[in-house]
This record gives C-alpha cells, sequence and structure tokens, in this order.
C-alpha cells in the first residue's frame, strides 16, 4: 500500500506504447503547440501594438489569449518530453505545480469568458452606458478579479488535494496532472475532505453559467429587435465569436469532468482531455480573428510593417 509520504513521483498515461507512436505524438503536439503559441502571440501582439484595438472587447480578448498561451504551456512540453525520452514520470512537486497551474489558468478562462458575456450584453443592450459601465479602470478591475479568483481558486483544490493520503498507488490515467485522477489516488476515507471543495466550485460555475445564458438571451432579443438587416448581422458578428468559444469550452470541459463513470476508458480520457485542454488555446484565436473585420485588419497591418522593415 502507498501513502502520500512515500510517494516521489506520479506516472502518467502514456499515448502508446510503440517508440514509433510515441515519436509521432510528441510532433503532433508540437505542432499544436506551435500553432497555438503563434496564433495567440500575434494576437497579443496585435492588440497591443494597435490603438485602434484600445477597447474592452479586445482588452479581455488580450487577456484570453494570454490565458491560453499559459494553459497549452503548462500541460503540453511535459507531456512532449515524456515521449520524447520514453518515460511517463512526473516529480510529486512537478505534478502539484502542474495542477495548480492549469487549474488557475482554466478556471481564470471560465471566468473571463463571464466577463466578456457582459461586455457583449452592455455592447449591445446598453450601447449608450457602455463607456460608463466599462470604463478602462473597471475593466482592469474585472480582469483582474478574474485571475485573482481563478488563482484562489486554483489554491484552494491544489493544497486540498495534495493533503490528502494517497493509498491507491501513484498511476494516472491521464497525461497531465488533473484533479479527478489526484483523487482517485485517494484513500475512500478521506474523498469527503475535497468533496465540499468540489461542490463550492461546482455551484460557482453553475452561477457563471447562468449569467452567460441569461446575458445571451438579452442580447438575441436585443439583436432581433434591430430594424436593418445589416444591423442585427454587425451584433451578430460581435457575439457569435464569443458565444462559440464558450460552447467549445463549456462542452468539452463538462463531458471531460461529467460523462458517466460506466463510459469512462483511458483512451477516451486521453481524447477528452486532449479536447478540452489543447483545442480551445489553438481554435480561440481562429474563431476570433474569422469573422472579425478590425482585428484581421490590424494583424493583416502588422505583418506589412513586419516584412516591410529594411
Amino acid at each position: 500500500m502507498f501513502n502520500s509520504s512515500s510517494i516521489t513521483q506520479f506516472l502518467l498515461l502514456a499515448f502508446a506504447d510503440r517508440w514509433e507512436l510515441q515519436l509521432l505524438h510528441f510532433w503532433l503536439f508540437l505542432g499544436i503547440c506551435l500553432a497555438a503559441l503563434l496564433a495567440n502571440g500575434l494576437i497579443i501582439t496585435t492588440i497591443a501594438c494597435d490603438h485602434h484595438l484600445h477597447t474592452p472587447m479586445y482588452f479581455f480578448l488580450l487577456n484570453l489569449s494570454l490565458l491560453d498561451l499559459a494553459s497549452i504551456s503548462t500541460t503540453v512540453p511535459k507531456s512532449m518530453a515524456n515521449s520524447l525520452w520514453n518515460t511517463r514520470a512526473i516529480s510529486y512537486h512537478g505534478c502539484a505545480a502542474q495542477l495548480f497551474f492549469f487549474t488557475f489558468f482554466i478556471s481564470a478562462e471560465y471566468f473571463l469568458l463571464t466577463i466578456m458575456s457582459y461586455d457583449r450584453y452592455v455592447a449591445i443592450c446598453k450601447p449608450l452606458h457602455y463607456g460608463t459601465l466599462l470604463g478602462s479602470r473597471a475593466c482592469v478591475h474585472m480582469a483582474a478579479a478574474a485571475w485573482g479568483s481563478g488563482f484562489l481558486h486554483a489554491l484552494l483544490h491544489t493544497a486540498n488535494a495534495f493533503s490528502l493520503p494517497l493509498c491507491q498507488g501513484n498511476a494516472l490515467d491521464q497525461f497531465f496532472c488533473e484533479m479527478p485522477q489526484i483523487l482517485k489516488l485517494s484513500c475512500s476515507h478521506s474523498y469527503l475532505r475535497e468533496l465540499g471543495v468540489v461542490i463550492f466550485a461546482s455551484l460557482l460555475g453553475f452561477v457563471c453559467f447562468v449569467f452567460i445564458a441569461v446575458s445571451y438571451v438579452q442580447i438575441f432579443r436585443a439583436v432581433l429587435r434591430i430594424p436593418s438587416e445589416q444591423g442585427r448581422l454587425k451584433a451578430f458578428s460581435t457575439c457569435l465569436p464569443h458565444l462559440a468559444v464558450v460552447s467549445l469550452f463549456l462542452s468539452t470541459g463538462i463531458f471531460a469532468y461529467m460523462k458517466p463513470p460506466s463510459i469512462s476508458s483511458p483512451s477516451l480520457n486521453l481524447v477528452v482531455s486532449f479536447l478540452y485542454s489543447m483545442v480551445p488555446p489553438a481554435v480561440n484565436p481562429l474563431i476570433y480573428s474569422m469573422r472579425n473585420k478590425e482585428l484581421k485588419g490590424a494583424l493583416r497591418k502588422l505583418m506589412t510593417d513586419i516584412f516591410q522593415q529594411p
């Protein structure tokens, strides 16, 4: 029997047993990681350099890109290194750090997406009050609240999870350190200690979900009352990217944590965790830039300035 004091490392789930498939996994993750880094880096640079994009919507988008960059950088490099060196190990403290930072960035992103739904609600339903309700100071405070709430949420979960005695070995059915996998290793009598934290986090997440849903109900009602078709299309074009990002984030995350145990398996866990931990950071920049003429124009101008420099 294991106990938490005797565990010095955890064993992560490998994507494949054969070296050739491990190498394929390395190159696949490298390509996705580089694409996410490049796309989010371009959005951050464009928004920071173009003063026309210094508005609340793009300020929150810049923060979203920062969180996407941070979250994918927390889990992917270690998995790639393990595949390249044909190992499954991650140190005890490395696992705790990975769990903390991943929970921090994912939680902060969810809170930020909730704030971004409020931004869209005010922009469309209360346009005359937009400058008052979403001034520069208010935006900074809201973004700081999202980051701070994510930090506290991660600190609470990580401290509680790693204070539990572990009796079920040290093998995780996941390619990175994840809360449900750590709890599976805990002793059955101590599992209830984390249950209160999980219930509180679930209630907080549900409140955010209800806030986002109510915001979009009000947004769609306001948009449908716009008399001109061009006005409706313009309003929808500013909301649909955010709605698509929220839907992708919530659908993959909810399925990952709420799927029935009867359909759970190591291979399904890998696929689902890949979808919610790697796909959003890589796809979010594409979603926001596809139909956004301002952002595409600023990106084009930035690229032209870069390549035309002597």
